[in-house]
């Protein structure tokens, strides 16, 4: 066990053998981190969470009560390998929150970018790959696999299906089941998920320029009344914009996927 002496553990905490806690970690009582976690500079681990498995923590990120983050996946297939879970820098872990390490078959790596927000109940599942700033509302959840990229939110109590693709800066209202791939910048509503638009507000909040988003108003409506087939359009978009913002989107669509898209209604 590598403990830096300017952290601070409680007495009532388990910190196994092994473990190695950088400086001005925190760990709270009855909480407990396993053998093979490493947390960064500054970490706190509230009372009564977990953190075990080949996990670590990156500096700043807070992990609050009853998490339990770095368990073994929820994967009939699990055989026991060592698989991993990365989280990084300035994370807040809300009550509940559970995260899995990978598996062989998807990569081995859970992976959690920076300056997110778990709040209470969400659930990262094995394999899945979450970008920078994403919000996960209270008990929403990640299937295996999923990629989600940098800024995305998801409301409250909606759910993810296995490897599907999120694009960056799209939002995902309440009670909602997510089966098909969203558009960077998509806005996907209903209980069964339908791509309902733009993500205006957060495109506005973000400072993206007007010229941008009134391209990517354009485009939204040309993939969704544009002649031809869908990927179609896509091709047809990407060869003649100049927006960086639409480009992202159509070679979003134009890559590949396991999953069918949602497509504009």
């Amino acid at each position: 066990m590598a403990v830096d002496p300017t952290a601070r553990i409680h007495p009532s905490a388990i910190v196994e053998d092994g473990a190695r806690i950088g400086p001005g970690c925190v760990i709270g009582p009855f909480s407990v981190i396993g053998p093979k976690v490493r947390l960064g500079a500054g970490v706190e681990v509230k009372s009564h969470a977990i953190v075990t498995g080949l996990t670590e923590i990156g500096e700043g990120t807070v992990i609050f009560p009853f998490a339990n983050i770095g368990d073994i996946p929820q994967d009939l297939k699990y055989r026991g390998e060592e698989t991993r879970l990365i989280v990084g820098a300035r994370n807040r872990i809300r009550e509940g929150v559970t995260m899995n390490t990978g598996t062989e078959g998807g990569g081995g790596v859970t992976r959690v970018g920076d300056d997110c927000l778990f709040m209470m109940g969400a659930h990262v599942a094995h394999d899945a790959q979450v970008g920078d700033r994403v919000i996960m509302v209270n008990n929403s959840a990640l299937a295996g696999h999923c990629v989600i990229g940098d800024d995305v939110i998801i409301g409250g109590l909606s759910g993810i299906h296995q490897w599907v693709r999120v694009g960056r800066g799209a939002i995902i209202g309440a009670v909602t089941m997510v089966t098909n791939d969203v558009i960077p910048y998509g806005l996907v509503q209903g209980p069964r998920g339908v791509l309902d638009g733009l993500n205006l507000v957060g495109l506005k909040r973000r400072g993206v320029p007007r010229e941008d988003i009134s391209a990517l108003r354009a485009a939204f409506q040309a993939l969704a009344q544009g002649e031809g087939a869908f990927m179609d359009r896509a091709r047809r978009i990407h060869d003649e914009t100049t927006s960086p913002h639409v480009r992202e989107m159509v070679e979003f669509v134009l890559a590949d996927t396991d999953r069918s898209f949602l497509t504009p209604r």
